[in-house]
């Protein structure tokens, strides 16, 4: 490991604390995304354990609600939202253009400070006694008649919007102001582009759900009538307006962990990413789509027929950049030189979770389909294989692609792959059954359910088991890695990129002098990759 990096200049908590690095940053982000994911998880457990049995035998009514809403306000607001651009894109972004940090620095860090705020406002309504809404706070109950700490929540999560709206703003500057001589738009990773995508719903989403939850406050606080239809208000404004931001915010969340997925399929297949520009060009494309699908979570809430109509039409075209990135990765698959690390495996895993997601979520984007599944298990099985399947299997995926960058070590990758398996298999166990739950009617958010869907139940508990020992495990090897791990090098995938001619772990300011790049993006020589591939698989006709 180098004499010098971001881990050993200056020790103390205190210039953690106070520190501009963009990669300490990360860092910290790391620690406290680990934390709330682990705490989210822990509720999930409770869900999971009272669903073992049809008739509510561990947890009460009212504490089920207060478990599943805080199992998903926490992991949306606490660690979905925030944990591939907090930590990969916070580490990586200025490195991947060759810049010595980003554009803000002070903000960068007001941006960790202010997603720490948030996070324990949240924890302190959970352990104040609970929020018994679900993560999506509608009213009227959560306005007028839920007597759980629904203003602490909503603060909290107000709070940490504004840590993804600074985040995004940094990105979009540094991108667009920070780029080194020769790192014209078209040699940016896609991981870039992916994060200038989300960086732009951060900045025009973000504020439609911090005003949606200023209003909540005031009929709560005052009894003004904006949602309740008891004092004059519409429950379906507050729809209109938490979904407008919501379905964005979906791809907040897993449009940077395919731009993980875009760096993994490149360097594990030794091949450029087939169709670059297209590529970039849908991350653009989902992002602006993003905004005009947010009626299809409300057919059933009363709007007309022909808004349903147009909304479900609007979103089955928000799946056509979706299906360009899933064939493109595909492509570049093929003949590719593919060697199976635990990167790879992730990125596998993460192509067949993502498509099963995406295909399900046409079923609900179909507007009669839609209205027998709603609010059952088949959309809490399409939810979680985007967001579990997708950006957690992406979040996986990237910290074992950069850990090695990060810390300078490498961890042992046998477990590191038996891992990555463990969590496949437990996640399938888990969510397919509840698609067939759901599909049969099982409706989610019950704590009491027929026993005809006990079966499915019983699976989906034993499967996140199964999910929770995978999930443990990094905890555990990367832990050990961080000490007795082998030196990584500058660059041990043997991967393209400014981010892999640094040292490992990188200096303070990444670079002894600004770079000037002159290659395109993911410059792999394709002659040298098919010939590794027929060495490896024999010659295809």
């Amino acid at each position: 490991m180098p004499a010098e990096h971001y881990l050993n200049v200056k020790y103390g908590l205190k210039s953690w604390l106070l520190t501009k690095d963009h990669k300490r940053i990360a860092m910290l982000y790391l620690i406290s995304v680990t934390v709330m994911f682990a705490l989210g998880g822990l509720f999930a457990g409770l869900v999971r354990l009272e669903l073992i049995t049809p008739g509510g035998d561990f947890l009460s009514a009212d504490a089920y609600n207060k478990a599943f809403s805080a199992h998903g306000i926490i992991m949306v607001f606490f660690f979905l939202i925030p944990a591939v651009p907090a930590i990969f894109g916070n580490f990586l972004i200025p490195i991947q253009i060759g810049a010595k940090d980003l554009a803000f620095p002070r903000i960068n860090l007001l941006s960790w400070y202010l997603y720490i705020i948030g996070a324990l406002l949240g924890i302190s309504a959970i352990l104040a006694g609970g929020v018994d809404t679900g993560w999506t706070f509608y009213p009227p109950y959560s306005s007028q008649y839920s007597q759980s700490h629904v203003l602490l929540a909503g603060l909290g999560a107000f709070i940490a919007g504004f840590s993804s709206i600074l985040t995004g703003l940094n990105f979009v500057v540094t991108i667009h102001k920070m780029r080194a001589p020769g790192m014209t738009w078209f040699r940016l990773p896609l991981f870039v582009w992916a994060h200038y995508a989300t960086s732009l719903i951060m900045l025009l989403g973000t504020p439609v759900v911090a005003i949606t939850i200023v209003l909540l406050v005031v009929e709560r606080l005052f009894g003004v009538g904006i949602f309740d239809p008891s004092i004059g208000g519409d429950p379906v404004l507050f729809q209109h307006l938490f979904w407008f931001y919501s379905h964005p915010a979906v791809y907040i969340m897993i449009l940077p962990a395919m731009g993980v997925q875009s760096e993994l399929v490149a360097t594990f297949s030794r091949r450029r990413v087939f169709g670059y520009s297209f590529v970039a060009f849908s991350s653009l494309a989902i992002a602006i789509i993003g905004f005009v699908v947010w009626g299809h979570h409300m057919f059933v809430s009363g709007q007309s027929m022909y808004a349903g109509l147009v909304f479900s039409i609007l979103t089955m075209l928000v799946a056509i950049p979706s299906a360009v990135k899933t064939f493109n990765w595909a492509l570049t698959m093929y003949k590719g030189s593919i060697s199976y690390e635990t990167p790879m495996i992730y990125a596998i895993g993460f192509l067949g979770l993502f498509v099963i997601g995406g295909l399900t979520g046409l079923f609900l984007g179909a507007m009669g389909l839609d209205i027998h599944l709603h609010d059952t298990y088949f959309v809490v099985a399409h939810f979680h294989y985007i967001m579990v399947g997708g950006t957690v299997m992406g979040f996986m995926g990237g910290l074992h692609y950069y850990w090695p960058k990060m810390s300078g070590r490498m961890y042992p990758d046998g477990w590191g792959r038996l891992s990555a398996m463990i969590i496949f298999v437990g996640f399938n166990l888990t969510f397919f059954p509840q698609f067939i739950a759901g599909y049969l009617g099982m409706p989610r958010r019950y704590y009491m359910y027929d026993p005809d869907f006990h079966i499915w139940n019983i699976m989906s508990t034993a499967g996140a088991t199964v999910l929770a020992i995978g999930y443990m495990m990094p905890l555990f090897y990367m832990a050990w890695s961080w000490k007795w791990g082998r030196p990584a090098g500058p660059n041990p995938w043997g991967a393209k990129g400014l981010e892999w001619t640094t040292q490992s772990p990188p200096t303070t300011f990444n670079f002894d002098e600004t770079p000037i790049w002159n290659e395109e993006a993911y410059d792999y020589d394709p002659e040298e990759a098919e010939a590794e591939y027929e060495r490896e698989f024999g010659t295809i006709n």
